[in-house]
């Protein structure tokens, strides 16, 4: 899934002292210098990685027409690794003992005769790798918007973001933080002056019969408020199933959203397990209404948005904020069809906007006096609201 057409999934990180100016021929002849492929690896030893020109797996080209868009710069990063399939090693390894222990067949190999096979399995699949067998390409665009200070990159995994900002660091000597919900709240707070309230935050704890406020995939440390992207999910759905389907944002727009295709739920104690659900309407859905009334809170949600008459349909992670999935089209047309990139690049950047600004509206409430009497709503909510349809369900 890239970025300048069908579907895309996204992890975003803030660019901090970028000195590297303009995009140009300096940005291109950088790209080169790190090509996929320009610096000798043993791919038996480990993986490789480098720059692509974008278009696709194999493009190892980079002009200003094709990779400069405006205010951004797009490309990819390729890794490629010697994989051989764990069944293939395996059986050679089986033929290796064989040959080892000659007429003994079906005895039991001795710690040495092992030893002895694994070092022949090794050196072939060494072999194999200098020949190019069982060769692995993975690619992951990279959206470097200028114009926001924003690097996009089109995976959520951990390990694999990891490895591309540090190649895109090493090239371009940037440095980055990555947009979590965590990361929203305090730039919220900077911007509003509510650094002290931020930091005198902790856990809500929405249904005092279940305990404790504890989260357990939550590091406790000061500095990270990644848990008020769970709050956040939460404090929508209840917006959402009060009849505000709408909310006005800061900029004078507003939002209608709706719960969609899916949502992941946990418990924040690790005592009730883990609920994932799949249905056109997951919140309507009687399961989903006993996870929340049990302290579950969700972790993964599709989200359906419209916003200045674009749609938005995407899954979000409550802490990374990563999307994915991101579908974009134009809400009473069917058509999902966007004219050039420059139009493309916009509109991610205007789901992007989005997102922000309805997680903005959230933090208004939630670093602020007002949050008291919203969290006792959202109480009232878990405990009637919620038991009401479980029990017309069961009815």
């Amino acid at each position: 899934m890239g970025f300048l057409s069908g579907s895309t999934t996204f992890s975003r990180f803030r660019i901090s002292h970028d000195q590297t100016g303009e995009f140009g021929d300096e940005h291109l002849n950088t790209l080169a210098e790190h090509v996929i492929g320009s610096s000798a690896t043993d791919l038996s030893e480990s993986a490789a990685m480098g720059f692509t020109g974008g278009a696709h797996l194999l493009d190892t080209q980079f002009d200003a027409a094709k990779n400069i868009i405006g205010e951004a710069l797009h490309f990819g990063i390729r890794t490629d690794s010697i994989a051989v399939p764990g069944p293939i090693k395996k059986a050679w390894m089986k033929i290796e003992l064989a040959g080892i222990m000659g007429d003994n067949v079906g005895g039991r190999p001795s710690k040495a005769q092992r030893d002895e096979a694994q070092s022949a399995v090794d050196a072939r699949c060494a072999a194999e790798a200098k020949q190019g067998k069982f060769l692995r390409m993975t690619e992951t665009s990279v959206l470097w918007d200028a114009a926001t200070e924003t690097l996009f990159l089109s995976s959520n995994s951990e390990k694999s973001n990891e490895a591309c900002l540090d190649l895109i660091t090493r090239a371009f000597g940037l440095e980055f933080s990555p947009v979590t919900s965590g990361k929203l709240a305090t730039e919220f707070a900077e911007t509003a002056k509510r650094n002290s309230e931020l930091f005198g935050l902790s856990p809500t704890l929405f249904l005092p019969d279940t305990g404790s406020s504890e989260i357990v995939w939550w590091n406790g440390m000061n500095d990270n408020f990644d848990y008020l992207g769970n709050e956040f999910l939460l404090w929508l759905w209840f917006q959402w199933d009060t009849g505000n389907d709408t909310i006005a944002l800061s900029d004078d727009s507003e939002v209608t959203g709706m719960f969609a295709r899916s949502l992941s739920l946990d418990c924040p104690r690790a005592e009730h397990g883990k609920e994932s659900i799949s249905s056109e309407s997951p919140v309507a859905l009687p399961e989903a209404a006993m996870a929340i009334r049990m302290g579950k809170l969700p972790r993964k949600a599709g989200l359906m948005l419209i916003r200045n008459n674009e749609q938005y349909d995407l899954t979000l992670q409550a802490e990374t904020f990563g999307v994915g999935a991101g579908r974009i089209s134009h809400p009473g047309t069917g058509s999902t069809e966007i004219r050039d990139q420059l139009d493309r690049l916009e509109s991610i950047r205007q789901m992007s906007d989005t997102i922000d600004f309805l997680f903005e509206a959230f933090c208004e409430k939630r670093i602020g006096k007002s949050w008291l009497a919203e969290s006792k709503k959202i109480t009232e909510w878990l405990q009637n609201e919620t038991k009401l349809r479980i029990q017309k369900s069961a009815a």
